[in-house]
This record gives C-alpha cells, structure tokens and sequence, in this order.
C-alpha cells in the first residue's frame, strides 16, 4: 500500500468517526501500514500559494492598455462592417447581398416614422423650455426679442440633431444590438454564412441605410417643433406674437444655420449603426451577454455622437461656417 492508499483509508476512517463518533480499530494489517495511515493528518493542508503583486507600473497602465487594446478592435470591427456597407452599396439592392428595397423601407417605418411622435413631443418641450428659461433671463435687459435667436440658432445648428441622435442612440441604437445579439445567440447569424449570405449585407446594411435617412427626417421634424413650442411660449410668457417671432427668425437664421446642423445628422447615423451591429455581433451565447452588449452599445454611441458633435463645432467655428 502506497501513501494515496494510505490516504483513502484515513480519509474513511475521518468520516466514519466524526458520524459515529467511536474508535477505529485495525485488525490483520501490519504495523508498516498501521503506522502509516496513522501518521497521516486528519485533514491535507493546502499548499500555500504566494499571492505575488504586479509591479506599480503594471498595476496603473494595465487597464489603459486593455482600453487601448478594445478601442482598436472596436475600430477594426467598424471599418470592417463600414467597408461592407459600402460593398453592398455598389451592388444592385436584391441581388448578391441578399439586400431589397422592403426590409431598407421596413427599418425606415420602424426607426422613423414610429419614433417620430417621441422626438416631436421631447423637441417641441425642449423648445419651449429654452424660450421660456431664455426670456425670463432676458426681461431684465428688456432684450426679450432675442430670445428668438437663441432658440433658432441654438436648436437649428446644435440642439435639434444632437438630442434627436441621442433618442435614435436610445431608441433604435439599442434595437439594432438586441436584434442581431439575439441571433447571434439562436446561431442564426451562422446559418446565413452557411447558405452564403453576408450578415453585414443582411442584417447591417439595410439598418445603416435607414438610420441614414430617417435621422435627418427626424431632425427637421424635431427643429420644427422646437420652434412652434418656442413661438407658443414666446406667445404665452413674453406677448412676441407668432408674426413678431416668424419675422425675427427669419432674420436670426439664415441657411448656414440650418446647414451646420443638417450635415452632421448622416455621420451620426453611421456612427450609431456601426457601434449598435458592432456590439451586436460581440454578443455572445447568454443572456447576461446579451444586456451588457446593449448597454455598452447606447453607451458609446451617446458618447461618440456628442464627440462628433464636439468636433463639428471646432471645424465650423475654424471655417467661420
């Protein structure tokens, strides 16, 4: 008998005394055995394991290159996904990429016009909040006239396409995910490998067109009730009549400002769709995946949208635009 059998039988001996609570006797073994069972612990201690710490350096960059290092291969995946896009494009919409003009028209019903109460209710309250936080701030300077530049420069070149990205960011960004990381899960984004379809031309590519189009729809229909809720309590708080306040927007605004804001609605689009299939496809088999990806997608679209945001503004202030 060797140790390990040694071991098995003190491990038996442990349990039947511990229940039982009596003494085990050997009988017919020979002292060499006797003797090493029971110079066996009741219980194997565990090893001890050094718990070694990283050096300082390691401790503070690590996390900054894990960062670094997801920043890099979300990237690579949004290239790969946007030169798809583009590849689909130059092909014939319902051949080759197994794309047709019904499921772009179906995502455009579904990210346009079913949003499109939320972003004229949310747009019109943000309107009026501005012209009537604007002309309270205003009255003491008798300068409540110029709460109407305020509300149509401020709406029509930054507001307006920032905050309804933002609700696209919420709204369909957050869809696109749970969409394509549900099929992710089922192995459906496999099966269309298998029977030789592109999940970027299938899934991605019609939900990019879509956003593409109906973000900047949704902006003009967001700077529009802006302004009727900034005229109405303009109307209502400060006695500017609509005339009064059509005419002086008229002169507050001109096509630039409606430009600024209006160019920087399709990059946004891109940018939401891109981060919403990129996380989509990252989804992996639980469902516990599967809300992390989507709460990681609305997170950095909102954060990338306001950074473009950011760095249109720069531009256009270094192009006097």
């Amino acid at each position: 008998m060797d140790t390990a059998g040694a071991w098995i039988i003190r491990r038996f001996m442990n349990g039947i005394g511990s229940e039982a609570g009596g003494e085990i006797h050997f009988a017919h073994g020979g002292d060499r055995y006797v003797e090493l069972v029971r110079a066996l612990p009741g219980e194997l201690r565990q090893p001890e394991r050094s718990k070694r710490k990283d050096p300082l350096f390691q401790r503070l960059f690590a996390p900054i290159g894990e960062v670094t290092v997801s920043i890099w291969t979300d990237t690579v995946a949004a290239m790969y996904i946007l030169g798809s896009a583009v590849r689909g494009a130059q092909m014939k919409l319902g051949r080759h990429a197994g794309v047709s003009p019904a499921a772009i028209v179906h995502q455009i019903d579904r990210m346009g016009v079913m949003a499109t109460p939320i972003i004229t209710l949310m747009s019109f309250l943000i309107g009026a909040i501005i012209a009537q936080q604007g002309a309270f701030q205003l009255r003491s300077f008798g300068a409540e006239i110029f709460v109407v530049d305020l509300v149509g420069i401020l709406q029509l070149r930054e507001i307006g396409v920032l905050l309804t990205a933002i609700m696209i960011a919420g709204r369909s960004g957050s869809a696109i995910t749970a969409e394509i990381g549900s099929m992710k899960m089922r192995e459906e984004v496999d099966a269309l490998k298998v029977m030789g379809l592109s999940p970027v031309g299938v899934l991605v590519f019609p939900r990019l067109v879509a956003l593409t189009i109906a973000l900047p729809l949704l902006t003009i229909i967001a700077n529009f009730a802006a302004l009727v809720g900034a005229a109405l309590v303009a109307w209502t708080y400060s006695g500017i009549t609509v005339a009064t306040f059509v005419a002086r927007l008229q002169e507050a605004v001109d096509f630039s400002s409606v430009a600024a804001g209006m160019i920087k609605a399709p990059f946004m689009a891109l940018i939401i769709g891109v981060v919403a299939a990129v996380e989509g496809l990252k989804v992996g088999g639980s469902a516990e995946s599967l809300g992390r990806r989507v709460t990681s997608s609305v997170v950095k679209s909102i954060f990338v949208v306001i950074l473009i945001d950011g760095l249109f503004a720069m531009f256009y202030a270094a192009i006097d635009f």
